[in-house]
């Protein structure tokens, strides 16, 4: 079992993190990996980007609990979560997910499942800066009813 897990202000080069993920592997058939970029589209002004906080302990402690339940839930052999904090442009990469299992619906459920945890119940404070000014924002409520699933699934 291969977890990594870095919560920093450093970027993020999904296409480098994947190719290192991908060396460490030795019985995986199925493997998926997500990136988040920052959208340069807002509602009412453009994106140039987002500053994120986060509070250092409870931040990691969070998403280790997460990574234990996702290895408690699916059959993976490694996990890797690296989120950005500080500001971050439009066009820059703020989160990779990558998950490997020997089959590929435990990967996707596994990527699926932490991305849903990372949106809404992480601890991170985030500010989106627009042509307009800077307002922090909330998940939508589409992110929260997403997660809500496997809050379900773990009861049937």
């Amino acid at each position: 079992m291969s977890v990594h897990i870095n919560i920093s202000d450093q970027p993020i080069s999904a296409p480098e993190l994947l190719n290192d993920f991908e060396a460490r592997l030795t019985s995986s058939g199925g493997v998926v990996s997500f990136s988040g970029v920052v959208r340069p589209g807002g509602k009412d002004s453009r994106v140039l980007g987002l500053f994120l906080q986060s509070y250092s302990p409870m931040t990691e402690n969070g998403v280790e609990g997460a990574v234990e339940q996702a290895f408690s839930r699916w059959p993976l052999e490694a996990l890797a979560v690296y989120h950005r904090t500080g500001e971050i442009r439009a066009g820059e990469t703020i989160v990779f997910v990558a998950t490997a299992s020997r089959h590929r619906r435990a990967a996707f459920e596994a990527a699926d499942f932490l991305m849903d945890y990372l949106k809404t119940e992480a601890v991170f404070w985030k500010k989106e800066i627009t042509e307009a000014g800077e307002v922090w924002i909330e998940p939508r409520e589409q992110d929260y009813q997403d997660n809500q699933r496997w809050q379900q699934s773990e009861t049937n």
